[in-house]
């Protein structure tokens, strides 16, 4: 076994001609929060398909969890949530819960625990008997982040998980991403364009226009650029300041 979580090897990927992952090298070690930065349009989403499966590199490599992607046994060791929810608005929140969680191979008390562990996380227990039609947009994150936990996954990957939340909860979500890899192990992949969600990722890795310009932990990129921000980081590092 490896200890390598995500092995991303010379990955390229094209739409319509356009290079929108220019060959990209990453390595994920387990048990890190790892942040990947950068502006909308950047590739972020794309890379995270990749590495899912759901989409098909044009050259390249990547292992997850010591098994080749794409595999069926990956379904089950990650949690996923997309940038936009993917939820049955006609049901309840409880409803949603546990029509994912009956796609993993759970006792019904083990899905009862993790339906109410995952509600409890995100603080929804009080709104599980709603309609997600009902929902706010915050809300349905929250539903969103409480079913890529449901199955507790080796593996997070969260993309913009903290959009649309209030800085409340977006706060106790942080403090909890941090405890399941401190406590649990879990490797954690996140995508952000929140300067103060990289400051709490172990590792980062800034995109632009599908390359890596930057990668290291938070303190030694600030360090190493001589900026008092990753705005400024960012800029540094994409050549936009001397």
């Amino acid at each position: 076994m490896g200890n390598q979580a995500i092995s991303i090897k010379s990955l390229e990927k094209k739409f319509h001609h356009k290079q929108v992952i220019a060959p990209l090298s990453l390595a994920i070690p387990k048990g890190q929060l790892m942040g990947l930065l950068g502006p909308s349009g950047c590739g972020k989403t794309t890379l995270i398909k990749m590495i899912m499966g759901m989409l098909k590199p044009d050259n390249g490599h990547i292992r997850v969890l010591d098994l080749d992607v794409p595999h069926k046994q990956l379904l089950n060791d990650i949690g996923y949530m997309a940038q936009s929810d993917a939820l049955y608005t006609d049901l309840t929140g409880e409803e949603n819960l546990h029509f994912f969680a009956k796609l993993y191979s759970l006792s019904k008390a083990e899905r009862v625990e993790r339906v109410a562990y995952a509600a409890s996380l995100v603080r929804l227990t009080d709104d599980l008997h709603l309609k997600v039609i009902n929902y706010s947009g915050g809300m349905k994150r929250r539903l969103s982040l409480a079913i890529a936990l449901i199955q507790n996954p080796k593996l997070l990957i969260l993309d913009e998980p903290t959009v649309g939340i209030d800085p409340v909860l977006k706060k106790e979500i942080w403090q909890e991403l941090i405890r399941l890899k401190e406590e649990e192990q879990k490797t954690i992949l996140v995508t952000t364009h929140a300067m103060d969600e990289a400051e709490k990722c172990d590792q980062l890795a800034m995109l632009r226009s599908g390359h890596i310009i930057a990668q290291g932990t938070p303190q030694a990129l600030k360090e190493y650029y001589q900026a008092k921000d990753f705005d400024e980081v960012f800029l540094k590092a994409g050549g936009d300041v001397q």
